[in-house]
């Protein structure tokens, strides 16, 4: 085992070996190397690999052939793939070298585990060379004595190393050298060759894998010749129409080589060329006239060259030349039509004459002008119209019948044969039939069945249909053998053309036969604006406009009506395209619907802008079912309740509008013979009863003797008022009572029936008086009652307080008073004591007030010198009651009693004094 000096000196040994190293991928020489050194293998191959140790290593590294570690650019090679020959040898093998990786690498696991690279080499793999093939060669002429040869081969497949192409040709006694490409390996060009001499020509191929050569190719150089073209081209006019002669120059020598020759033309503007019969230009020469030209036609020509026996290439075309045959008489007459137009008068038409101009080929030259003959058939002994026109087209006002047209084209050369067009009174003929137009081949073309009777040519009108702009006829003439063709002229897409067929037989013409067709369709440009004509609960009736053709840009298939609600699905609707108007049903009501329409063509559907509309809350008639019957029922009711009201009238009115007593009507001045019989109680007999000249109450007194007089009859009235009192008192007058601070007044309580005393702020109405006979009794006063409910005055206070002092007699006599003449000197009394008084009034009093107002026959009514004690007399002893306790009342002055109905009612105004007021 080493000491630790030994380790210091071994590894300074090794840093010195290693200052010795090439630097070649970082790998150490003097430790050992691989063999072989940088092999070239071949794809696919085995390979093997030795690591050998130099014996340096081994005395001072401790460094053996087991510790050696295989590396193909940095991956390790498995173990298995080792092999330890000796202490200082090891190897590895692969077994395809198509997954080896460069470079190849031998390392090392010294001590401390430090991987070492002691070695490496760089593999390369490719593939030997295959065998060339195809070789072949060329003369191309380059000038009139410069002759290289190119010569080309197939070099095979890749071979992924460095591989030398060589072409090597020789004479049978002579070699030459070689021919060695640039940047080519297929390729080679030998600048000058021998003619009329047999030469051997072949590829070689070489590697570091093998070499290869082809196939030798033994060949004359005369033989593979490519001439330069003629080259002087020219073209002029012949004396014929139909001919035009060419000159060139050849430039090989006919010593060297003889040739023949290829001719094309085409005319101006075509693109297919047509050639001159190779057997007509087969031997040497310099100048070919070209026969069957059209004439007045510009044609393009070009010529080529090989060598006569056809061995070897032909040349490259020669630069193109023109030239114009001359003119000659037009070879048909132009096509002729007519649109006859209804004139103002039915005698006569107008007819517009129309003719194509012909085509060049057929005109042969420049038109001057075109004669036109109109020779009536109906008539043979007029004589024909001649026009000369220089147009195409001409107009003329001829009488209704038929005619017979023709057309003659004229150039400088002649003129054209005639077209002739025959005119009828009606186009009474057959039509075609089945006639149908389609795209095909990029152009539109037309189709129908030929009618039963023979035709001598159909012509074909066609017209764009436009919303923008008229139709403009355009037609073209086809012979009468023809069932199909294609329109001629500018046919756009997405256009809808109008197309007719009429078929000209020899006595007239048939009857147009008409179908639109589209070359090409598409989506239309925008989608139908929908509307709403009428919008229901359920239904809405939708309406829309056509399209126009230039929108349509095809023909429209369907309709199709897109609906939803703005949280629902949609529904779609397909519609028939000839209908503008739909109905939507079952549709929800008071709902907000968006609708669109899309128009669809056979290439595909475009929408149209949305629409909104809201459904109705109520659908046709529900209101008028749900107003009708409430009008009528609420009619019912107001009628049954006017019924009820009519019926009920009295009863209303005296809650409603209670009768109000009238003073005008009163019949209180019939119950004193010394009262006038009237009383006109206006405004202006107000000076007949000065102020305080009525007293509130006139009071009959009745001596309780006299009680028994009264029957039992003549008590049922107060009995009633008995019953009524309660019902009295919602009405009194205020007799008897004040109100103090707007409290509510008590009224009399009904001392046998044992009532509480209760409040009232109402006044009682006019007491019916009942008179009886009595004659005995002494004047009173009368008093005017009011319906006042002020308070009391001190007048009225003092007169209670007298009647508290006096007998009972004189109590009852001062129940009612005046106050015109009192003294104020009681008006501080307190509002409770004067309520004190009221209520100790008996029920006899409440009987006298409703006996008020009983005159005597000899009692002056309206006395107005009256004492103040006389008008002060108490109320309470007008009723006073027999031994049995009934109640009796007097009799009236006549010894009749009045009854209520037969009282006239009045209301006399209350007098007020100076200074007072009138107590009720």
């Amino acid at each position: 085992m080493f000491s630790g000096w030994n380790w210091v000196a071994c590894g300074l040994y090794l840093l010195l070996s290693i200052s010795s190293f090439e630097v070649s991928g970082g790998l150490v020489q003097s430790c050992g190397h691989i063999i072989p050194e940088s092999p070239v293998l071949a794809l696919g191959s085995n390979f093997t690999a030795l690591c050998i140790l130099n014996e340096s290593c081994l005395d001072f590294g401790n460094i053996y052939a087991h510790q050696i570690i295989w590396k193909t650019k940095n991956r390790v090679v498995p173990k298995e793939q080792y092999r330890e020959i000796n202490r200082t040898v090891s190897s590895v093998t692969f077994n395809d070298t198509s997954s080896l990786a460069t470079p190849l690498t031998c390392n090392v696991l010294a001590d401390g585990q430090i991987e070492q690279n002691i070695y490496g080499i760089t593999v390369t793999v490719g593939l030997p060379p295959e065998k060339p093939k195809n070789l072949s060669c060329i003369v191309n002429q380059l000038s009139k004595l410069t002759y290289p040869m190119t010569c080309t081969w197939n070099p095979g497949r890749p071979t992924f190393l460095d591989t030398r192409f060589v072409l090597k040709h020789r004479w049978p006694q002579e070699n030459f050298p070689d021919c060695i490409p640039k940047d080519v390996n297929n390729s080679c060009t030998i600048n000058d060759v021998q003619f009329f001499v047999n030469l051997e020509l072949w590829v070689e191929a070489a590697n570091a894998l093998g070499k290869a050569e082809s196939d030798p190719l033994v060949l004359d150089p005369i033989e593979i010749v490519k001439p330069l073209p003629p080259h002087n081209l020219s073209v002029k006019s012949g004396l014929l129409p139909t001919v035009l002669k060419l000159s060139w120059d050849n430039r090989i020598s006919g010593a060297v080589m003889k040739l023949k020759f290829n001719i094309r033309y085409r005319i101006v503007g075509d693109t297919d060329w047509m050639q001159v019969p190779p057997e007509d230009t087969a031997s040497p020469r310099t100048s070919f006239s070209v026969q069957g030209l059209r004439p007045y036609t510009e044609y393009v020509f070009s010529i080529r060259c090989i060598r006569e026996d056809g061995v070897g290439y032909w040349s490259d075309w020669s630069e193109e030349k023109t030239g114009v045959t001359t003119e000659d008489e037009p070879s048909k007459g132009p096509s002729i039509w007519r649109i006859i137009d209804a004139s103002h008068s039915s005698a006569s038409w107008i007819v517009h004459l129309m003719w194509k101009a012909l085509e060049p080929s057929e005109a042969n030259g420049v038109i001057l002008q075109y004669e036109v003959t109109v020779r009536p058939k109906s008539s043979l002994s007029s004589p024909p119209e001649k026009y000369s026109v220089n147009t195409t087209n001409l107009t003329l006002k001829l009488p209704n019948g038929t005619y017979e047209v023709s057309v003659i084209a004229r150039n400088k050369e002649g003129a054209s044969p005639p077209s002739v067009l025959l005119i009828p009174a009606s186009n009474s003929k057959a039509p075609v039939k089945n006639l149908r137009a389609l795209p095909k081949d990029g152009k539109l073309w037309v189709e129908w069945t030929a009618p039963n009777s023979y035709v001598l040519k159909y012509v074909i009108e066609w017209c764009l249909v436009s919303n923008s702009s008229d139709c403009i006829i355009e037609w073209q003439s086809e012979p009468g053998n023809v069932q199909e063709t294609y329109l001629k002229g500018d046919i756009k897409p997405f256009k809808c053309y109008l197309i007719t067929v009429y078929p000209l037989y020899d006595d007239g013409q048939g009857s147009g036969l008409s179908v639109k067709a589209y070359l090409q369709q598409d989506r239309p440009s925008k989608g139908p604006t929908v509307q709403t004509k009428k919008v229901g609960k359920a239904e809405a009736v939708l309406t829309w406009n056509h399209l126009t053709v230039d929108e349509q840009n095809g023909f429209i298939r369907s309709y199709v009506i897109l609906y939803k609600t703005v949280d629902g699905r949609e529904t779609a609707v397909t519609v028939d395209p000839s209908k503008t108007e739909y109905t939507l049903s079952s549709l929800t009501s008071d709902t907000l619907y968006t609708v669109r329409m899309m128009a669809y063509t056979d290439e595909g559907g475009r929408s149209g802008p949305d629409f909104t509309f809201t459904t109705q809350k109520f659908g046709k008639g529900e209101i008028e079912a749900i107003v009708v019957p409430v009008c009528l029922a609420f009619l019912l009711i107001v009628l049954l309740g006017v019924l009820f009201c009519f019926n009920k009238r009295d009863l209303i009115k005296k809650h409603i509008w209670p009768i109000v007593p009238d003073p005008s009507k009163s019949n209180i001045a019939q119950w004193s013979p010394q009262v006038p019989a009237k009383h006109n109680f206006s405004s202006k007999d107000d000076h007949m009863y000065p102020e305080g000249s009525f007293t509130d109450v006139s009071v009959v007194e009745i001596e309780a003797d006299d009680k028994k007089s009264f029957s039992e009859q003549d008590l049922k009235p107060f009995d009633l008022l008995k019953k009524e009192k309660s019902t009295s008192e919602g009405h009194s007058s205020g007799i008897g009572g004040s109100s103090c601070m707007s409290s509510p007044r008590q009224s009399v309580s009904d001392s046998d029936e044992g009532e509480t005393t209760q409040n009232t702020s109402s006044t009682v109405q006019y007491s019916t008086v009942v008179l009886n006979g009595y004659r005995d009794q002494t004047p009173v006063q009368v008093f005017s009652r009011s319906e006042s409910t002020q308070p009391l005055l001190d007048s009225e206070e003092r007169s209670e307080d007298h009647a508290g002092g006096g007998d009972s007699s004189a109590l009852r006599q001062q129940y009612f008073k005046q106050n015109g003449g009192q003294d104020e000197a009681d008006t501080d009394r307190p509002c409770f004591e004067r309520r004190k008084q009221i209520t100790s009034v008996n029920e006899r009093d409440l009987v006298g007030f409703a006996q008020l107002q009983i005159l005597d026959q000899s009692s002056q009514l309206l006395g107005l010198e009256l004492e103040k004690n006389t008008r002060e007399a108490a109320l309470p002893d007008i009723l006073q009651t027999n031994t049995e306790g009934q109640t009796v009342r007097p009799e009236a002055v006549g010894g009749n009693p009045l009854l209520v109905d037969e009282m006239p009612k009045s209301y006399l105004p209350q007098t007020v004094r100076q200074g007072g007021y009138m107590p009720q």
